[in-house]
């Protein structure tokens, strides 16, 4: 068992009690299955852990996905190192900020279910913590768009693709990115997901769109595909839907990339250091009809 305690946001809850370098049970899976699909984002602070103990407590929830770069822990190619710290002029694992509003592996078929973030450090600056994590609630994003257009999108489906997202990066200033070589961009192509998607958890149905990987909605003329993306960004990323999350050294923070989106703030120097151990759950345990007993299924 675990205490909970949710955020005065639209998402956000702290989970207390729960040692993650232990085992989980089935029904501590059960229950941050449910309070995942409830608040979109879980944090677990104070935790201990290491490589071994993300990736079992990540593996509980799907399959994990394993990065295009070389950018993981030694022996763990399932857990990403992302930093912002340079040995001999290198810089350990891939940048962890600065990477617009996405939703990561929209662009795999199997879509990504989780991030599970591990925080070993954490830059500080006049007595906080700095390089927060802002998210975005696609339940209430769905739920507030105009009548008129829950009918008429209804049933459209939106294209993503990996090297959108890579591209941008690649084209910031002072990035260390290259771009996807040919073999990189082979195991990244494009997918196509439904505009609206229904949460396999909570059953209501989430504006599945991000400005980081989404291209073209692929039944409307590129032009009005265009326009329609253009408003749909504008309309998911309004303040009312958004949670920021300030982070602390233990942290595990774990969320939801069916319901929510995400943006990791840049505004922290090289000089403040920042290294985050990451594992991305994919889609596919959550779907299997094993879980129906549980009240999760897609529909």
């Amino acid at each position: 068992m675990f205490n909970l305690i949710a955020k005065a946001h639209p998402l956000g809850a702290t989970v207390y009690d729960m040692d993650l370098s232990k085992s989980l049970s089935n029904e501590s899976f059960s229950q941050i299955l449910q309070a995942l699909g409830q608040y979109g984002v879980l944090c677990f602070p104070n935790q201990q852990i290491d490589a071994k103990n993300l990736r079992d407590f990540s593996a509980h929830f799907g399959s994990l996905q394993v990065g295009v770069s070389n950018a993981f822990e030694p022996g763990y190619p399932e857990v990403s190192v992302l930093s912002n710290i340079l040995v001999n002029g290198e810089l350990i694992g891939l940048p962890d900020a600065g990477q617009d509003w996405h939703t990561d592996m929209s662009y795999n078929s199997t879509i990504g279910f989780l991030n599970v973030l591990y925080a070993i450090k954490i830059p500080t600056r006049d007595g906080r913590p700095i390089g927060d994590t802002l998210f975005a609630n696609m339940h209430a994003a769905f739920d507030d768009l105009p009548d008129h257009m829950k009918t008429d999108l209804d049933g459209l489906s939106v294209t993503h693709d990996f090297n959108k997202f890579w591209e941008t990066m690649v084209r910031r200033p002072g990035s260390n990115r290259k771009p996807l070589s040919p073999e990189q961009r082979a195991k990244r192509p494009p997918a196509v997901h439904p505009l609206f998607l229904k949460h396999p958890i909570t059953g209501r149905k989430v504006l599945y769109c991000n400005p980081g990987y989404a291209v073209r909605i692929n039944e409307v003329s590129a032009d009005e595909s265009d326009q329609l993306l253009d408003f749909l960004f504008e309309h998911q990323l309004q303040s009312k839907f958004q949670y920021r999350h300030s982070w602390n050294e233990g942290d595990v923070l774990v969320w939801d990339h069916i319901g929510t989106l995400h943006y990791a703030l840049p505004d922290y120097e090289m000089h403040e250091h920042r290294l985050i151990k990451r594992c991305q759950v994919m889609a596919d345990k959550i779907f299997d009809p094993g879980f129906a007993s549980q009240g999760i299924s897609l529909v």
